[in-house]
This record gives C-alpha cells, sequence and structure tokens, in this order.
C-alpha cells in the first residue's frame, strides 16, 4: 500500500511539472489526468473568455468545446510557451462557431460590426454588484464583439499585442488599431447607457482599473 501511494504521489508530481504541451500529448495519448491537469490549470482563462458573451448555461459546453479541440488542433502549436494564447485562439473559434450556429444571422454574423447586445437575449454571466462593473460589462457587450474579445483580452488575460494576434489569427499592427478603435467604442457604448454623468466619469476616470477588477468576478449560478 505505501509503495502504491509513492506511485500515485510521484506520478502527480510528474504531471504537475510537466509543461502544457506535454499535458496535451499525453491526454492526447489518451492519458485522462494529464488532461484533468491541462484543464485545472487553464479553466479561469477560457471560463473568463466566454462568460460576458453567453449566459451562464451555456459556458460550461463551450468550455468542454475548447478544451476537446486544443487536442485535435495539437499540431498548430508552433511556441509551447504562448499555450494560453493557443488556448484563447481555440476558444475564440468556438465562439464564433457557436454564433454562427446558433443566432438568426447564421454565417452572417459580422464580428466586426455586431454586438453580443444584438443577437444574444442571455444575460452577462458575470456577477457584477458595483455600479462601475456593471455598466463596464454593458458598455463591453454593446460593442462590436471583435472590440469586446479584443479589449477583454488585454484587461482581463493581460495579453500583448503579439499574443492578442495570434488569438484572433491577425496582425499586430491590427490589433493596436483595433484597440483604440475599441476603447473609443467602449467609452461612447458606456456614455449612453450610464444613467447618470458622475457614473460615466467614475467608471471613466479607473478604467484600468474597473476592468481587471472585472476580471476576477465570479460566475452567475446556472
Amino acid at each position: 500500500m505505501a509503495q502504491h501511494s509513492h506511485k500515485s504521489e510521484s506520478a502527480k508530481s510528474s504531471l504537475e511539472a510537466s509543461s502544457d504541451v506535454e499535458l496535451l500529448d499525453a491526454w492526447r495519448g489518451g492519458d485522462a489526468s494529464a488532461g484533468e491537469r491541462l484543464f485545472t490549470r487553464h479553466y479561469r482563462p477560457v471560463a473568463r473568455f466566454f462568460r460576458n458573451k453567453v449566459g451562464a448555461e451555456q459556458v460550461a459546453d463551450l468550455i468542454q468545446d475548447t478544451f476537446i479541440a486544443s487536442v485535435d488542433a495539437r499540431d498548430r502549436i508552433e511556441d509551447g510557451t504562448r499555450f494560453r494564447a493557443y488556448l484563447l485562439g481555440i476558444a475564440y473559434h468556438v465562439f464564433c462557431k457557436h454564433l454562427r450556429e446558433n443566432y438568426r444571422r447564421g454565417p452572417a454574423v459580422e464580428l466586426d460590426v455586431i454586438s453580443i447586445a444584438e443577437i444574444a437575449e442571455s444575460p452577462s454571466a458575470i456577477v457584477a454588484r458595483v455600479r462601475e462593473q456593471r455598466l463596464l460589462l454593458e458598455g463591453l457587450r454593446a460593442i462590436a464583439v471583435n472590440f469586446q474579445v479584443v479589449l477583454e483580452l488585454h484587461y482581463w488575460e493581460d495579453l500583448t499585442t503579439n499574443e492578442i494576434a495570434l488569438v484572433l489569427g491577425v496582425p499586430s499592427s491590427t490589433v493596436r488599431t483595433r484597440l483604440q478603435r475599441a476603447r473609443n467604442a467602449l467609452e461612447a457604448a458606456m456614455a449612453s447607457i450610464a444613467r447618470s454623468r458622475e457614473l460615466l466619469e467614475s467608471t471613466l476616470t479607473r478604467l484600468d482599473d474597473w476592468a481587471a477588477q472585472c476580471g476576477l468576478l465570479e460566475h452567475r449560478p446556472v
């Protein structure tokens, strides 16, 4: 029994020391415990990606779809040190597929133009109790989906311009332009939503802080 316990602890330690790509390879090879470890490591950023874009009842399925798709797309990983960006890129494609399949505009959904508020009736899956946070989350859902995505990756995941480019499959110069346009669009959206000038100014004055804090909020229970 003691020997069996030692082997179990050794295997667990080995998994914890493994790189993300090593875990993915092991999972693809049939090691379920490696898949569980990979899921534990990266659940939070993948969950954050979906939770302000779909209803709480849809988040779990989209997370699962993302991890399963990452196994199928293993051969596209060129730099294992950017695994989180790679995984969030998978999440982005899973989300785009979800939109095409579930909303009335189907394949014609144009993410540079249309917003989540226009195509999804489900509320955000994030619980926000502070008014500035609620305004910011509403503002994000009111701007073009690709603007929302680039801002959330920037504020919530602290990704670099090059990493965001990897997620979205666009040049870094496009990301820089999109970030500036997205900030302008967000400010305009919040100005139209805010119930008072004081609330708008309070949110804009500490926009970076409020945005970062929104990334730490909990899911709404299903």
